[in-house]
């Protein structure tokens, strides 16, 4: 049986618990950009103090994983709009591609650092500009794996008939950390390519 959202539903407060998981959440993509503005700043302060940033051309598959991504924020958002609009079908749809966008986001990093590492650019060198180019890629995948949870936990909502409010919670959830992910992203890498 489909648990639909009236509009009771639709007006309900969060109960505590939910409201505290959400601040949670918050705090955790605070404390990211913190950390990752704090890798950025690093990377700054070293390139200034050696004049020189990571010298590379940085694979075109970073581009591509970059369109990836961007793909999958909008296949999440078109599957919370369907989670709202109560239409099971089309959040089956749009969660299951962002799963797999995002799958495909991670095999193309995995293979970026391949490509760095045949052109000589490996993670322990003589230059921290380049091996920051693995920590934050690879911090970024960390989340990228933090937010591939939260969207399959989603997505399993929407396969076993969650009730309204909890699918609501879900994808709001899952929504705030993967556009996060995503700006995160196309951030470092414009950050990248502008400091090399």
């Amino acid at each position: 049986m489909v648990h639909t959202l009236n509009q009771g539903e639709m007006g309900q407060e969060l109960p505590p618990s939910l409201k505290a998981k959400k601040f949670i959440l918050w705090l955790f993509v605070v404390s990211s950009t913190i950390m990752f503005g704090g890798f950025t700043s690093f990377y700054i302060v070293f390139a200034a103090s050696k004049g020189k940033g990571h010298g590379l051309v940085l694979p075109d598959v970073f581009m591509y994983s970059t369109a990836v991504l961007v793909l999958s924020s909008i296949c999440l958002f078109l599957g919370a709009k369907a989670v709202r609009n109560q239409n099971l079908q089309l959040q089956k749809i749009f969660l299951s591609a962002t799963l797999i966008l995002g799958l495909v986001f991670g095999w193309f990093q995995i293979d970026a650092w391949s490509a760095l590492y045949q052109t000589g650019a490996t993670l322990v060198n003589n230059n921290a500009a380049i091996s920051l180019i693995y920590i934050v890629s690879g911090m970024h995948l960390l989340h990228i794996v933090a937010g591939l949870i939260f969207i399959a936990i989603s997505l399993y909502g929407a396969f076993t008939n969650v009730p309204a409010q909890k699918a609501v919670y879900r994808i709001e959830i899952a929504s705030i950390f993967w556009h996060f992910i995503d700006i995160l992203w196309i951030y470092l890498y414009v950050f990248l390519l502008l400091n090399s």
